[in-house]
């Protein structure tokens, strides 16, 4: 489903994210990702969203090379993914209802699907009840599970959760992945999640990818490549965000909107990389 083949990252300014990193992530799997800040567990998200490419290496996501992946199909290939941030993007002025549906409008789905299916997810979250109320009437853990719903209802193969537990509390942390679990166990939906609590993620006995210095140096799946002084591995004191939290109504639109919106998402997907992918 997901294979990274001796990738490597280094930005412009000389940063080296990743280092001949290599994994296989099975369809339906559900991995849990972890490492200390700066590890390079961002890029790692970035390069499956494909917001960012290697600079060496190659990634094959359900059998799209990401590498050779034209510019105005990459909101093709994004609508194969589910993404679930850690600061929630729920657009204030819309219901819950409106949250989710947002995320099929954009595609174009018929008013009878979108209907049908929000429906579906918001049952699925334990949410109905609270359909056409505000972001700001609900709690942080109710919100997430707006986030997770809207992820879910295009039907996509592959969940991101980008520290999706990090601004509630433990105990509905629990309940967030547990949501996920299930999803995972009923519709063998491949999950990635990225989290500093590395004894949550231990609490589930699902495969756990430990990131240091750009590298995969623990995979629980794979004893044989677990190395000397992992034991020393420390996690992140505080949640490191995959993306910097919007302070503009705005710019939470014009992000849902460009997510699999073909009219958008090339042209900031070019600028997001530096390169100029459009005119392949």
């Amino acid at each position: 489903m997901i294979d990274f083949l001796n990738v490597s990252k280094t930005y412009a300014n000389g940063t080296k994210a990743l280092t001949d990193l290599s994994l296989h992530v099975d369809r339906g799997e559900f991995v849990f990702v972890v490492g200390s800040s700066g590890a390079g567990k961002s890029t790692f998200l970035k390069m499956i969203m494909r917001e960012e490419v290697p600079s060496s290496g190659s990634i094959v996501v359900d059998g799209i090379e990401l590498n050779k992946l034209k510019a105005r199909k990459i909101p093709y290939y994004r609508r194969k993914l589910g993404i679930v941030f850690q600061d929630f993007r729920l657009i204030p002025n819309k219901t819950v209802y409106e949250n989710v549906a947002f995320a099929m409008h954009v595609i174009g789905a018929k008013p009878k699907d979108v209907s049908r299916r929000v429906a579906y997810a918001l049952s699925l979250v334990g949410l109905s009840t609270k359909a056409k109320m505000l972001p700001n009437e609900l709690s942080g853990g109710e919100q997430q599970r707006v986030a997770l719903a809207r992820a879910l209802v295009n039907h996509a193969d592959i969940i991101v959760a980008d520290e999706p537990t990090g601004n509630i509390d433990p105990e509905m942390s629990k309940n967030i992945v547990e949501l996920l679990n299930q999803i995972n166990l009923n519709s063998k939906t491949t999950i990635i999640m990225v989290t500093h609590e590395v004894d949550l993620a231990k609490s589930y006995g699902k495969r756990i990818i430990t990131i240091q210095n750009g590298t995969v140096v623990s995979d629980t799946a794979h004893p044989e490549i677990i190395v000397d002084g992992n034991d020393d591995f420390v996690p992140e004191t505080a949640p490191s965000g995959f993306y910097q939290a919007p302070t503009e109504d705005a710019e939470i639109e014009s992000f849902l909107s460009s997510y699999g919106n073909e009219s958008q998402a090339p042209e900031a997907q070019s600028a997001s990389d530096g390169t100029s992918e459009a005119s392949e």
